[in-house]
């Protein structure tokens, strides 16, 4: 018999509040405690949907001093969801060193399916999805040049996460190393009232938005070297 879950790990909306399941809201309802990598965006969440339970900060910044305490509490039965601000927990967000050391100390973890950002961004993208890399955010300065040049032959399609200031900045070298013709596909504020998804050619798309203020969460889809 599969013994009882200690540690959920439940992805949130990423903008809609309706795109969660109905599992996660039970779960966030009946565990002892919430991990939250902000616990004033997932007070917000619990408060829409009328749920009353413990939120205990979680996040980049102290995760290293808490994850020894939380699985101490685990191991002695309790039981815990681990929460980000948006999407699934541990996509670009904290999470992986706590689920690694629950698995490490033998407490059973569960994730639950839901919400990622980059998921639709790359289906509506119109880019093969057959195969493709997610590669999350590119180092700011260390490393970009190498990973950039390592990646300009990439046969799949590759999925990138962003910041709105910036964004233009990383189209422009996308070009430089990429090509300029690369087909590619920018989405923004995905599920939200004002949701965009820009397609075309890396110049274009280094144009398009550098002629506008840009807000939101941003996920870049690009053609692998094969240009499929």
């Amino acid at each position: 018999m599969r013994p009882p879950t200690q540690l959920y790990v439940v992805p949130t909306p990423i903008g809609n509040l309706e795109d969660i399941t109905l599992r996660a809201l039970r779960v966030l309802k009946e565990v002892d405690f919430i991990l939250a990598e902000d616990t004033r965006t997932s007070g917000n969440l619990l408060k829409h949907y009328g749920i009353e339970n413990k939120l205990v900060p979680h996040h980049l910044f102290n995760e290293h001093k808490t994850i020894e305490g939380i699985v101490d509490r685990l191991k002695e039965g309790a039981v815990c969801a681990l929460v980000s601000d948006a999407g699934t927990p541990a996509i670009s967000d904290p999470g992986y060193l706590l689920v690694r050391a629950c698995i490490q100390a033998g407490i059973t973890v569960e994730c639950l399916p839901g919400p990622t950002a980059f998921v639709p961004a790359l289906v509506n993208s119109g880019i093969a999805s057959d195969h493709f890399i997610f590669e999350g955010f590119l180092p700011h300065k260390k490393g970009r040049h190498t990973r950039l040049t390592l990646l300009s032959t990439e046969e799949k399609t590759m999925v990138f996460y962003e910041s709105p200031h910036r964004l233009v900045k990383t189209l422009s070298q996308f070009a430089e190393y990429f090509g300029e013709e690369r087909y590619a596909s920018v989405s923004r504020e995905l599920s939200k009232l004002f949701e965009e998804n820009a397609r075309g050619s890396l110049k274009e798309l280094a144009a398009h938005f550098g002629a506008k203020t840009v807000k939101g969460e941003i996920v870049i889809v690009v053609a692998g070297a094969m240009g499929k």
